[in-house]
């Protein structure tokens, strides 16, 4: 009998600074508080094992805020108690989220150690006013020694983040960031557009009236755009994914399987979960969830417990699995609800082939390039009335 497939999500929520367009669940903290967090975590780890015995474990994603600002021990520590309490595959993929500047010799090895085998570095630019501007802590130059600590460490996927319509930033500076990460031959790129959040410092830069925060306008924004596709792709690395570029076999397993439905588990503060038509997030607010006491029924640790019924299932299935270049699968979609998807989507479907959004070459429906290109536009019609 074949197990049921899950992912793991761990979430750390510390950061040495927040960067100044960033929206999610991170603060600094001192070595006292991050202990006591794993250990909590840890808990928690082990009170959901008892809950998935009958799945296997095939990706698992450490991130944050930024997870390697805790010391390597207590990342193996992390590890070894998902390993102990959850069925893990013997080629997982482990990812873990690094600020350059982060990494030490030391904290590389435990993360070895840990059975981690890819690193995503969050470069996001190589100019140095464009990452002062950001609210980064590192340099460039942090960024390569990094990079280079990893490699000489035996890591053969890594991912390098980056990011364009940025304050300041020119067709020329985002040009010369993408060369020089290309150089590098990284296994994977993710390459997204600065979008200005709530409750963060750059919206109250750029939300006032006499903002001052100076962004590339929508032209060289949609310039960038195509560059960050044709200079890729003249490097080797295949889009396969709105935001996301991979050398051929290296796409990030995990990624994929947020997209194409298979079941995951967040673990830690503020974490989200999708398992068994269940959607839910985990306490959010630090002081709750540092005093709940972990046991087997964990449901007081969720918030927004809601579940999925089939139409709302048949939505994310278009809309996420959209997301990927190769689309959606017309046999899949028949498997998994018993109906034909042109039959529940055909106004949809007819419409955007017509608009050349959106193209079936048997069995897929995926978007084209011009859908890749209005890919908000085209998915938000796949919500049912």
């Amino acid at each position: 009998m074949s197990m049921k497939k899950l992912e793991l999500y761990v979430h750390i929520p510390f950061c040495e600074e927040k960067c100044r367009y960033c929206d999610f669940l991170s603060f600094r903290a001192d070595d006292s508080e991050k202990k006591a967090y794993v250990n909590q975590l840890i808990e928690e780890i082990k009170a959901q094992g008892q809950n998935y015995g009958e799945y296997l474990v095939s990706s698992i994603f450490i991130g944050g805020g930024t997870p390697t600002t805790l010391s390597g021990i207590w990342i193996l520590d992390i590890m070894n108690a998902i390993r102990e309490n959850f069925i893990v595959e013997t080629d997982a993929e482990v990812s873990i989220e690094c600020n350059p500047g982060t990494l030490s010799k030391s904290k590389i090895m435990h993360i070895k150690k840990a059975g981690i085998n890819r690193i995503s570095f969050g470069l996001q630019s190589s100019i140095e006013e464009e990452l002062k501007e950001l609210g980064r802590i590192h340099t460039y130059k942090d960024f390569l020694q990094s990079y280079q600590l990893a490699r000489e460490y035996g890591f053969t996927n890594i991912n390098v983040d980056l990011m364009s319509g940025l304050p300041n930033q020119t067709i020329d500076s985002y040009k010369t960031t993408l060369k020089r990460v290309c150089a590098l031959k990284p296994e994977h790129i993710s390459a997204y557009s600065l979008i200005i959040e709530p409750d963060t410092p750059f919206f109250d830069k750029y939300g006032s009236e006499e903002g001052s925060l100076l962004l590339p306008d929508e032209n060289i924004d949609r310039e960038m755009y195509a560059l960050t596709k044709n200079i890729l792709r003249e490097h080797g690395y295949e889009r396969y994914e709105i935001s996301n570029y991979a050398k051929p076999g290296r796409e990030c397993r995990h990624n994929i399987g947020y997209w194409t439905g298979v079941s995951y588990l967040g673990l830690g503060v503020g974490a989200s979960g999708y398992v068994m038509n269940r959607r839910f997030h985990v306490e959010s607010d630090y002081r709750k969830y540092m005093s709940v006491k972990m046991q087997q029924d964990i449901t007081p640790l969720y918030r927004d417990l809601e579940e999925l019924d089939i139409k709302a299932n048949m939505e994310e299935f278009m809309f996420l699995g959209l997301r990927l270049t190769r689309g959606v699968s017309r046999h899949e979609f028949n498997e998994r609800f018993g109906v034909d998807m042109f039959e529940v989507f055909d106004r949809q479907i007819k419409r955007n082939m017509m608009l050349k959004l959106m193209e079936y070459n048997s069995p897929n429906l995926r978007l084209t390039e011009k859908g890749l290109d209005l890919s908000n536009m085209v998915m938000s019609d796949f919500l049912l009335d």
